[in-house]
């Protein structure tokens, strides 16, 4: 005997949009996998979604009354100014950022995100904007001086982060070293400061920008150290999915146009003073 269940007129209309959304996702796939140039999209809508992670200070993040600003916040709206584009920032796992990015839930990635080969294989850059390094954060009273130090120790890392590329890519700098020959991933470095406070990892490895903004903010700055590691030096840049063409293109020259402008030095200087180092700005 079965029992023939009611349903609410609430759950019905949840039903259907379910449904109507889950077909709008597969024809935007669609679209994407016929026609990956979207720029005319985007011109038309006069919109455009920017995929970020927003505890990543000081590129893109939440203030205390939950709107998101930052570095890269400031530099995308500045671009896309230029062509009447509203942006629209959309949070996102960010080990997840390329497939959020293929699957069209967002058009870029925008948050401190390094340019490296193997993320050149899934996704095309923008020209790079910003120089960044990686770093090792330790505390003071962990006595952790040089990469050595960490023998046997716990070592952070973001998942899907440059760094935690680095680390594989490059096992005899600190992957050999560390204990069990293997970091503990976190999904934002928000909680990996937590764990290294509380001494449940005695290093970080870090976007240098990130340390010395998430550092230089803290009370008991003078408890952290950073060391500099050997890893090489990183650039930053807008991942674009491939064959959008048109839309490199627009943020290439928008981004030209901030540095002939100055307006780039002054979104530089607002968020880093004097240390920021963009290769778009000629000395």
């Amino acid at each position: 005997m079965f029992k023939i269940i009611k349903k609410s007129p609430l759950i019905i209309a949840l039903l259907v949009f379910v449904l109507i959304l889950s077909g709008c996702r597969y024809e935007n796939r669609k679209k994407l996998d016929t026609n990956p140039d979207t720029w005319s999209v985007v011109q038309k809508q006069k919109k455009i979604v920017i995929g970020l992670d927003d505890s990543f200070v000081p590129m893109g993040f939440r203030t205390k009354s939950g709107k998101i600003v930052g570095y890269d916040v400031d530099l995308a709206k500045a671009v896309f100014k230029q062509y009447g584009i509203k942006v629209d920032f959309q949070p996102i796992d960010w080990s997840m950022n390329v497939t959020e990015l293929r699957n069209g839930t967002i058009d870029l990635i925008w948050n401190g995100f390094s340019i490296n080969p193997q993320r050149s294989k899934k996704v095309m850059f923008s020209k790079p904007y910003l120089v960044n390094r990686q770093v090792l954060v330790t505390k003071k009273k962990s006595d952790i001086h040089n990469f050595g130090d960490m023998q046997g120790k716990v070592a952070g890392v973001q998942s899907g982060s440059a760094g935690a590329m680095d680390i594989d890519q490059k096992p005899k700098l600190l992957k050999d070293k560390i204990k069990n020959h293997s970091p503990i991933l976190y999904d934002s470095f928000t909680d990996a400061f937590i764990d290294l406070n509380a001494n449940r990892i005695q290093g970080l490895l870090i976007d240098s920008i990130y340390a010395g903004y998430y550092i230089g903010h803290q009370k008991n700055r003078n408890s952290y150290v950073t060391i500099p590691s050997e890893f090489p030096k990183e650039y930053y840049g807008v991942g674009i999915r491939k064959g959008d063409t048109a839309l490199k293109q627009k943020i290439d020259a928008g981004l030209d146009r901030l540095a002939k402008n100055g307006q780039l030095a002054k979104i530089n200087k607002k968020w880093f003073g004097t240390n920021a180092n963009s290769p778009l700005i000629k000395n």
